[in-house]
Parts: C-alpha cells; structure tokens; sequence
C-alpha cells in the first residue's frame, strides 16, 4: 500500500484511443487524480466514471488531470467510454503491474474460491509526483466531489 508522502510509481498505459499516458508527463505541470476501478461498464464503476467525468473541467481548472484505469483492454474501455459518455482518459493495465505498484491488486472469495481483483482506490499525486492522499477501499457515491475537495485543499496549499 502507498501512502501520502511517498512517491508516486511511475508508470505508462495506453488508453481507448491506445495512446500512451506517462505519469512523468505531468511532472513539473499538473497534478492528477488516478482512480482504480474493477471493471467497465458494472454499475459501481459507471458511477464513479460518470461522477469524475462530470467533473472534470473543475478539476482541470485546478490544474488537475483525473485518470482511471483497471484491468479491462484498450477496446473494452473505449466501449465503456462511448456508450456512458465518459471524458476522463482510461487506461489499460491488463497485466496489472500498476496495480501491484500502487497496491490496489487483493484476493477477495466469492462462492469459496479466491480471485485477485481490484479494489476501488484513488490517489491524488501532486505535480512533484508525491502521493498526498491515497484513499483505499471507496465507496463510490459521492467520491468524485470529496476527492475534488482534496484537490482544492491541496491547490490552497500552493502545490
């Protein structure tokens, strides 16, 4: 598990459109919003999707990028993005290695068997690339605005 103070992973991804975010992109320039999430189009997912979507240009005026990402493929999240209107860019970690960095990869049972799935978890990371909040395990009703919250706190903060 991350925790604030630490520094971000960095990591590259490719989104729906299959071009590559790299997290050392923003570096020096914004600060971003990463959001896991377990799998497109379920209605916890959609949720959180459309919340952060809507506001998104709040965030941008804030200097903050909002950015999700799960296990689900290139295709599947350009899917995901087109039927639910979605404008916040979704990345791809169909290997899960940047789950396993930012430690949102657990083994859950349902119906006795055990699988590794990803747990709900956004991190806000400062434009040096430090964690400064690292929120495991969300309930997603009412995450984007209380995330938004963190963001303008940290922007009053001079970051």
């Amino acid at each position: 598990m991350l925790h604030a103070g630490q520094p971000a992973p960095e990591f590259a991804l490719p989104d729906a459109d299959m071009e590559l975010f790299e997290l050392a992109g923003l570096r020096g320039r914004r600060n971003l919003v990463l959001f896991f999430y377990p799998k497109d189009g379920t209605p916890y997912c959609i949720q959180e999707a459309v919340d952060f979507s809507d506001h998104e240009d709040e965030f941008n005026r804030l200097g903050c990028e909002v950015v999700g990402v799960s296990k689900d493929d290139c295709l599947s999240h350009a899917d995901f993005r087109d039927k639910h209107g979605l404008s916040v860019r979704l990345l791809s970690d169909e290997e899960g290695d940047v789950c396993k960095l930012y430690g949102v990869n657990h083994f859950r049972e349902h119906n006795g068997h055990k699988r590794l799935t990803v747990v709900r978890s956004t991190f806000v990371i400062d434009r040096d690339g430090i964690v400064r909040h690292a929120l495991y395990d969300v309930s997603p009703k009412g995450h984007a605005a209380e995330v938004f919250q963190l963001v303008k706190a940290l922007n009053g903060s001079g970051r």
